[in-house]
């Protein structure tokens, strides 16, 4: 049996078709947003019919890290190479926070401003840090790295890396003036990916250490410490709308898996489903929604055209394929409760879809 998806809307790029990692969907209080991300600004567009936009001036270009943008479009995070800025729409920093260079292999440096680095081709590109708004914008988490005897975020309280030692941390700071209010070692080496979650204390970060036993790491801010489980060998997709629920994928994506959020219970694992092992080489892709309480919209990675599908968001049993009444691109993304995105198929749009009645 196969899926109707409705059409709910469709939203062209503003900065026109783009590589996939540049544009991304997310939850906010007055409707889901469309941001994309330029060389030159980032732009925030509301998903819902208004046409209403917020550009922010990029100080440095999108090869340089990455970016976030507050839930209510007010405010833009750029994570760059060398420090975390959070800027205002007409191009004034708020705050800056620095952190030790990402591009570690080549340079070892505290920039203290992108120019002293912008021409270098060996940091474009570069490993670079990520940050996230919390669900009601008030903290922002960041994933920085830190090198032998120095701090980061330099606001840190944190302790000094040991001699001859590069550390990751993740960080939680006030999103109003960039206080660093709490951070952890994160154990880690590599890029990582933050996975919002509705709960404003709660946050998810996947790191990709470039092979099978990446972890994804699970925060919790109290208002005093920063405490972190950590599932070895998985990557946080999503969680369920209640925030109850994690959705995750084995990073040698063969299996899905949904956590309790709060800990109390044994995970559920996908059970082999002949839905899908009738294709040659079954990959779950490293993105998925969670629309509903027990809906999932998951993708297989394959040959030719997406391969997207419904899952059951309590069994993780595969109910059928998603039919689209027109040709999508990319991996169905987060957008808000009851929906879900997918990219265009000549990527200058993005569509908003949820299940048909």
């Amino acid at each position: 049996m196969e899926y109707p998806a409705r059409l709910v809307t469709t939203v062209a790029l503003p900065l026109g078709p783009c590589r996939e990692r540049d544009v991304w969907t997310q939850p906010g209080p007055g409707g889901p947003l469309l941001v994309q991300r330029g060389d030159e600004e980032l732009v925030a567009a509301r998903l819902d019919g208004s046409g209403a936009t917020v550009r922010f001036p990029a100080p440095w270009p999108r090869d340089f890290g990455g970016a976030a943008v507050s839930p209510d479009g007010s405010l833009a995070l750029f994570a760059g190479v060398h420090a975390l800025r959070a800027v205002e729409p007409d191009g004034t920093t708020r705050w800056e926070a620095g952190y030790d260079c990402w591009a570690d292999v080549v340079c070892t440096v505290r920039h203290s401003s992108f120019a002293e680095y912008a021409g270098d081709r060996g940091h474009r590109g570069a490993d670079g840090g990520s940050a996230a708004f919390s669900a009601d914008g008030k903290l922002v988490w960041a994933h920085v790295r830190v090198h032998a005897g120095s701090r980061a975020p330099e606001t840190a309280g944190g302790q000094d890396a040991a001699d001859g030692e590069t550390r990751e941390r993740w960080a939680v700071l006030d999103a109003a003036d960039g206080t660093v209010l709490g951070s952890v070692d994160t154990g880690t080496f590599g890029a990582g990916h933050h996975c919002r979650h509705p709960d404003p204390a709660r946050m998810g970060l996947s790191v990709g250490q470039g092979d099978e036993d990446s972890p994804a790491l699970w925060g919790r801010w109290d208002g005093r410490a920063l405490t972190v489980d950590r599932f070895d060998e998985e990557v946080l997709l999503a969680s369920s709308p209640s925030g109850r629920r994690l959705l995750t994928v084995d990073t040698l994506q063969a299996v899905l898996c949904l956590r309790d959020a709060a800990g109390g219970a044994e995970p559920v694992w996908s059970p082999v489903d002949p839905w899908v092992t009738a294709e040659e080489r079954i990959l779950w892709a490293l993105e998925a929604a969670f629309p509903a309480e027990d809906a999932v919209v998951a993708a297989t990675e394959t040959a030719g055209e997406p391969r997207h599908w419904l899952v059951d968001g309590r069994t993780l049993a595969v109910r059928g394929p998603i039919g689209y009444p027109v040709r999508v691109s990319g991996c169905p993304r987060p957008a808000a409760p009851g929906t879900w995105a997918t990219g265009s198929a000549d990527l200058s749009a993005v569509h908003l879809w949820a299940l048909g009645s």
